[in-house]
């Protein structure tokens, strides 16, 4: 009695303050107002205390809103059509891609992303697509290995695996480190056999965390099974419950297959997960069915099939839900505005006190289902696992309890959340009694909670981003209230023991950004250039050398899509003409605007001071505003790497700020972000083969243009079209007018119109360039860009004018010496001196 009495020295109510939880948990809330945040975000779940995010987490407000507001201002189209929404579509969708990598720190050479109905559609698909080998005579089969606290989707494979002669090996945790050796594995004999094992991140039971150390482990053959049977090992990481609460860098744990759900991780949308495969194992899996979309080329008479060569595109049978995958983007952002690092904190205050409570006969409130003590967000996720005692230490059915949590407007889960194997191994049920069970009638997801007084299930409670200390007290004075026997008393030998139990340092944040650093472009004498005249445009010099060409006009479009700055004497990089196409404007989902879908963009006039260093952005009835030409590493230390695709490439890029992204959306009518590529990333020139079909070419870097570092136009070319327009409409078009429309980096007086054409290299000063191909010209030449008004006389025209080709103006590239270290400078007034390929034919 005396024991007794001691225990009930310390106060419950006491512990159960706010000023207790702070002690022992220093982070709390989202390094803001986080009251502020949860009236704003998640005002719908006033009164109610949800405690169930490890099935389902809740959705913020502002990522419904901001869904909402995008699917309604955007038309998008179905992603394997090619007019413009579906144009959209796909690059919305490709720009979701590389968010999910990003987020997981990996890029595309390393993982793709599959988009599928959810991670056990996901399971399904490595299921079916693994290529199981049966055993031989001559050599054993394939294994298919999981860990036994694996959930039901997890362990499902098994059903189509013994169906192909595969060994299905169950293995327990203990077993898994206990029977591992101590160094890899090495092969006697060259042997390919693959084999398959699946463990999860977090247990949805439990919330354990296994190491993700593991799957280098089983890669390397170091731990059981795989360090017993010879084969190439596979890892499938089931991080659908872990990264509802916590950031994976697969940089430290390349598993071959990561099955996710995009709910767990935002709560919208539903019905959607992914499968990231890593691209060096993809080569394995291979296919039966095919639907729309998979298929490179099939014939419908004979049984002939070429899968597409894009590992995504092979695996997304039919459309994908793109409207959904939209959401997700949306998902991203809301998920990084209110991010907290609390989750194992109120997780670990929950544990200590409901641990610690008891009966005023000193028995204990609860029994436990975990591993440790909570001592380690490494090793424990925001998921309690328990039952309920009552005085005589007889366990209180989970559906009892779940029913008095639901009068108190508590949302809890309860049963065996579809994990048997932990369920078993906790709980202490054998083989012989789940059979024994489900023949008295139980079966999962029932209300029969107690068999001959032994539970057939638990009660959990799980924590997510927006639960607050208030949700932790609610349901802790719920059980004193509902389940103890007066008067509620607290063990304080224990709860002092994990008060004062070590801890892992307290990571104030769970999802740290990825951080980069913004280094220099070029290192030229930049030489400052000459304000052209604006008035005509590429006349020809009236004191040209005779037949010779001359360099009239050079152009820079340091945004992408925007209106052009004219210049006399520019410096010339690696890219091409220095700061030319370095930034671009992109939408809400991170997808580049151009005039095809933003005819206003023209109307911005963008500048580049080299003296100040600046950008200067510009337009009619907007004030100024400038961001830095060089960016500073200090200032964008924080900033996440961007993915986008220009002309169906990936490139990378870093945003310029909250300021430029407020000009340009208020000007433009829509949210949009200024990025800038980034300065370590490189993307290849490619060569064209035919329609949409091209080739890499090492020989030159490109900046953010579409094809080529610099796109070049004839004064003759362009007074050809001129006057073919003029003689099509009942208006003449002005010269100047027409010629902008090309938006041209460099204008030379020729002689005879499309001679260009015809030219395979040609020296500029004393630069010299290779003719990469012509310009095969879009409906962006049918945008006025001095009104931003679309027309169509300039694409009419062209058609006509040559012979059904749509080109116009011809793309050149060069390379310059990476030692190079003298500027080189292009200027007006230059000589053109041509190269013509050795034969040709000219079509005009």
């Amino acid at each position: 009695m005396d024991t007794i009495h001691w225990k009930r020295s310390m106060d419950f109510h006491q512990l159960c303050t706010f000023e207790t939880f702070q002690q022992l948990w220093s982070h709390y809330g989202y390094g803001g107002n986080f009251p502020d945040v949860i009236e704003e975000e998640f005002r719908r779940i006033k009164g109610a205390t949800y405690l169930d995010h490890a099935a389902a987490t809740l959705y913020p407000e502002s990522l419904v809103r901001d869904y909402c507001r995008d699917i309604s201002t955007n038309v998008y189209g179905n992603p394997h059509s090619h007019h413009p929404s579906s144009t959209l579509t796909h690059d919305t969708v490709e720009g979701v891609r590389y968010r999910v990598l990003q987020h997981f720190n990996t890029t595309p050479e390393e993982y793709s992303v599959i988009f599928t109905s959810g991670c056990t559609a996901a399971l399904k698909l490595v299921a079916e697509s693994f290529p199981w080998r049966p055993p031989t005579e001559s050599e054993a089969g394939s294994h298919f290995c999981y860990l036994t606290d694996s959930h039901t989707s997890v362990v499902g494979m098994r059903g189509l695996t013994s169906g192909r002669g595969v060994v299905a090996l169950p293995v327990s945790p203990l077993e898994l480190e206990n029977r591992a050796k101590d160094e890899a594995q090495g092969e006697g004999v060259i042997c390919e056999t693959p084999h398959l094992f699946c463990y999860p991140a977090q247990s949805n039971f439990s919330g354990r965390r296994y190491p993700l150390s593991h799957v280098k482990s089983i890669q390397a053959r170091r731990l059981y099974p795989a360090c017993d049977h010879q084969g190439r090992w596979f890892v499938l990481l089931d991080a659908a419950s872990y990264v509802s609460c916590s950031s994976l860098n697969l940089q430290d744990c390349p598993a071959d297959f990561i099955p996710i759900s995009f709910y767990k991780m935002f709560g919208f949308p539903t019905g959607l997960g992914a499968l990231l495969v890593r691209n060096d194992a993809a080569g394995i899996l291979k296919k039966t069915y095919f639907g729309g979309g998979t298929a490179a080329a099939y014939l419908s008479g004979e049984d002939y099939y070429v899968q597409a060569a894009n590992i995504s595109d092979r695996f997304e049978d039919g459309t994908v839900a793109f409207l959904d995958i939209i959401a997700v983007n949306h998902g991203f952002e809301a998920l990084y505005r209110i991010t907290g690092a609390h989750t194992f904190g109120l997780a670990r205050y929950t544990y200590m006190l409901l641990s610690s409570l008891c009966h005023g006969n000193g028995r204990p409130v609860a029994q436990m289902y975990t591993e440790g003590q909570f001592e380690s967000p490494i090793t424990q996720g925001a998921i309690l696992n328990f039952n309920l005692m009552d005085s005589n230490g007889h366990i209180i059915g989970y559906s009892q309890v779940h029913r008095m949590a639901s009068l108190y407007n508590i949302h809890v889960r309860t049963g065996c959340f579809c994990n048997t194997g932990a369920c078993q191994s906790f709980l202490g049920i054998t083989n012989e009694q789940m059979k024994s069970n489900l023949q008295a009638g139980h079966v999962c997801g029932d209300n029969i909670d107690l068999v001959d007084g032994q539970p057939t299930g638990s009660v959990r409670v799980s924590f997510g981003y927006m639960s607050t200390f208030e949700d932790c007290q609610k349901f802790l004075n719920f059980v004193a209230e509902c389940f103890v026997e007066k008067p509620v008393t607290v063990d304080q030998e224990r709860m002092q023991k994990l008060k004062t139990a070590t801890t892992a340092s307290e990571a104030s944040k769970e999802y740290p950004l990825i951080k980069v650093t913004n280094g220099e472009i070029y290192k030229v004498e930049e030489k400052k250039p000459t304000e052209a005249s604006l008035k005509g445009f590429g006349r020809r010099d009236s004191n040209s050398h005779g037949e010779a060409y001359t360099l009239t006009n050079i152009y820079i479009y340091p945004i992408k899509s925007c209106g052009a700055y004219e210049v006399h004497d520019w410096p010339v990089g690696q890219l091409g003409l220095l700061y030319d196409r370095g930034w671009m404007v992109v939408n809400g989902n991170g997808v580049c605007l151009s005039q095809k879908r933003e005819t206003r963009l023209c109307l911005i006039r963008p500048q580049v001071h080299l003296p100040s260093n600046k950008l200067l952005l510009q337009a009619s009835g907007m004030d100024t505003i400038s961001v830095p030409l060089e960016n500073n590493t200090q200032l964008h230390r924080g900033i996440r790497v961007c993915h986008t695709k220009v002309c169906g490439d990936r490139v990378e890029t870093v945003d310029c700020g909250d300021e430029a992204a407020s000009w340009l959306s208020d000007f433009l009518g829509q949210p949009c972000r200024l990025i800038r590529q980034r300065p370590d990333f490189t993307r290849e020139m490619k060569k064209r083969l035919g329609r949409g079909t091209y080739i890499t070419t090492t020989s030159s870097s490109l900046s953010l243009v579409n094809e080529a570092q610099y796109l070049m136009i004839n004064v003759a070319s362009v007074e050809l079209i001129q006057k073919l327009m003029s003689s099509r409409f009942e208006h003449t078009i002005r010269y100047s007018k027409c010629a902008v429309r090309f938006r041209a980096n460099l204008v030379i007086a020729g002689v005879e119109p499309f001679e260009e054409d015809n030219w395979s290299h040609l020296i500029i000063g004393s630069t010299r360039f290779m003719v990469a191909g012509p310009c095969g010209r879009c409906q962006m030449v049918g945008t006025d860009q001095d009104t931003g008004t679309k027309t169509k006389e300039p694409l009419m025209s062209l058609s006509a004018a040559r012979t059904g080709k749509v080109t116009f103006g011809v793309y050149l590239s060069h390379q310059l010496p990476e030692s190079s270290t003298a500027a080189t400078v292009l200027s007006v007034g230059s000589l053109v001196q041509p190269e013509p390929h050795s034969s040709s034919t000219i079509q005009l």
